[in-house]
């Protein structure tokens, strides 16, 4: 194809002694070697002609001294075998001022300044430099200089943080009919000095009585408003009793602690912790431990007991963190909630968050909250750096199942019911959630259960469980009605959380007895009867002369058992009392005698 017309031809110079050109091929003609597109500068004011002949594939320049020309018409053509193109720029050199880089930059500093200085070629023109200084935020600063005394050109940036690391760098161009500005220079990397430390530590406490005093663990941390401006050397503690004439006691912690242990005795005591780098300290912060009263001693009797007189509430986790919630009381100016990330290593690393007057409520978050874990949390109100407790709460981030069952101590047994007794720690910390009550799961073996008052539960091999609810934690006693007599019956108690319960794994079995009331009935309707009537058979003759013998003998029958049946030792049979079937003597002597 033809040649395309250049693009982007302009000229410049950087020295003020010579002018470079400098263009991109306009497209690709697809002819190469001998045939490929040849570029030829031409000036027309001076008349040169073919100055300049170059052959480039992509970024194309040329360059040649000015000498006194000031106005240049330059003109650019490009041709191959099939035809030919042309770019022309008209210019006055000193309007086209492109300087180099400035080089050999260098800075002064303080806390809160930098002062940067460069240097440049002279080019007998007034330059116009322009400073870029990029914060540790990533912020970018330009600041504009002019200095036309001098070769060597400075600049002082102000309002910087002391110990902060900065970058800089510096372009220029021309101060009078600018046209592009320089390449930047090689970029400074500098830091201010230190400074005195701004701002106040955020301090916390935990008190713990003793014999003859208490011992204090002081905590500390930077706040996101303190500025260390510095490396931090030490924290330096100091404690006073408040009464009058007391001599203060101080300790200095290296910087790699962030708490301490002091013992302290009952007297109220003042206690500041000021941060130190090698400028100065920073502002102290205080707190103020109240004098120990009979309710100290109260709580050191019942911490030797293991029991507390404060009574945790409980809390709920969400999606963000743990919910807690507190009464506001107007007397304090602030809150502070403080709790343990990893409750169960100890010593325990005791964090703290502070919250406004107007504040009753809020979600404490940690990455290390994990779910399963049981984290206790304080709440104190605080005025004049004093601090008090106010509620004890106590909650999980989500709760889980509890690993361990209720251990059943006694199981009574009827014959159509039993009673289970079981014992379980509620109050166990390592639970992995709390304890909201228990089921209890019947079954008899053979067949399905349908016992009246219970629900039905389905396991994993789609067997049938009924199933009862304890909702009462603290009620360790069930009784299970309606039971078949003479069955082999599963039982199971689970105790449930938050977080629900693990699937049953070992059942308990147990048989019911037999009815003893229904075998009496039995033995009054059928076994006696029977048992009688089979004697009765058995004995039939003897029973037949003992009841009712053909000729009843007075000795012999029992109607005549009766006392007015008696006179004396004999039996008297009265003939007018019956009448008689058949007469007969039975002993001729006896019947004279009678």
């Amino acid at each position: 194809e033809p040649p395309y017309t250049p693009k982007d031809f302009s000229c410049h110079t950087q020295d003020m002694r010579t002018i470079t050109c400098t263009w991109r091929p306009g497209g690709e003609t697809y002819l190469y070697g001998q045939n490929s597109p040849r570029y030829t500068l031409s000036e027309t004011l001076s008349q040169k002609n073919n100055f300049c002949k170059v052959s480039c594939p992509k970024q194309c320049s040329c360059s040649w001294d000015r000498g006194q020309q000031r106005i240049w018409n330059v003109t650019v053509t490009v041709e191959n075998i099939l035809g030919r193109k042309t770019a022309t720029d008209v210019f006055d050199v000193n309007h086209r001022m492109y300087p180099t880089a400035p080089f050999q930059v260098w800075g002064e500093r303080t806390d809160t300044e930098i002062t940067l200085h460069w240097s440049y070629r002279n080019y007998r023109i007034e330059l116009f430099c322009q400073t870029e200084v990029v914060q540790p935020d990533g912020k970018v600063e330009l600041l504009n200089s002019s200095d036309a005394a001098s070769h060597h050109r400075h600049i002082t940036v102000r309002g910087l943080q002391p110990h902060t690391e900065y970058k800089a760098r510096v372009r220029c161009g021309a101060a009078k009919h600018f046209w592009r500005w320089s390449e930047w220079s090689q970029p400074l990397t500098i830091r201010t000095m230190e400074g005195t430390p701004l701002g106040k530590l955020d301090i916390w406490r935990e008190i713990t009585p003793v014999l003859g005093g208490r011992n204090v663990t002081l905590f500390w941390k930077q706040t996101p408003s303190f500025r260390a401006n510095g490396r931090i050397i030490s924290y330096e503690v100091t404690w006073q009793k408040k009464e009058h004439g007391s001599k203060p006691e101080r300790i200095s912690v290296p910087s790699v602690y962030n708490s301490t242990r002091i013992f302290i005795d009952n007297h109220s005591c003042r206690i500041s912790i000021m941060a130190k780098n090698k400028v100065n300290f920073s502002l102290p912060s205080v707190l103020i431990i109240s004098r120990a009263t009979d309710n100290s001693k109260k709580i050191l009797f019942h911490s030797f007991l293991g029991t507390e007189e404060l009574k945790e509430g409980q809390v709920n986790g969400t999606d963000d963190g743990i919910f807690i919630s507190w009464e506001p009381r107007s007397l304090y100016d602030s809150y502070v909630i403080d709790w343990c990330n990893f409750p169960r290593l100890q010593p325990c690393d005791l964090q703290w968050k502070r919250f406004g007057p107007n504040t009753s409520s809020a979600v404490i978050s940690s990455a290390a909250f994990v779910p399963g874990v049981r984290y206790k949390f304080r709440i104190y109100g605080s005025v004049t750096n004093k601090a008090s407790l106010l509620e004890k709460k106590t909650g999980y981030l989500s709760e889980l199942p509890s690993q361990l069952d209720p251990t059943v101590k006694k199981v009574d047994l009827t014959y159509n019911s039993v009673t289970l007794s079981w014992d379980f720690n509620v109050t166990n910390e390592s639970e992995p959630g709390f304890v909201r009550g228990y089921h209890v799961y019947v079954s008899p073996i053979q067949g399905n259960c349908n016992l009246k008052g219970s629900k039905k539960h389905i396991l994993s091999d789609d067997s049938e469980l009924c199933k009862y609810t304890i909702e009462n934690p603290e009620e360790k006693s069930y009784t299970v009605e309606h039971l078949m007599p003479n069955t082999k019956y599963k039982v199971a108690v689970k105790g449930f959380t938050g977080g629900g319960e693990t699937p049953i794994v070992n059942f308990m079995y147990i048989d019911t007895p037999y009815n003893s009331n229904l075998l009496y009935i039995i033995f009054l309707l059928v076994i006696a009867p029977t048992l009688i009537t089979a004697i009765c058979h058995w004995k039939m003759k003897w029973v037949k002369e003992c009841c009712c013998p053909v000729i009843p003998s007075p000795n012999k029958s029992k109607v005549l058992s009766f006392k007015e049946f008696k006179i004396g030792s004999e039996k008297v049979l009265k003939i007018s009392d019956c009448t008689p079937d058949v007469l007969a003597m039975d002993n001729k002597t006896e019947a004279q005698k009678l």
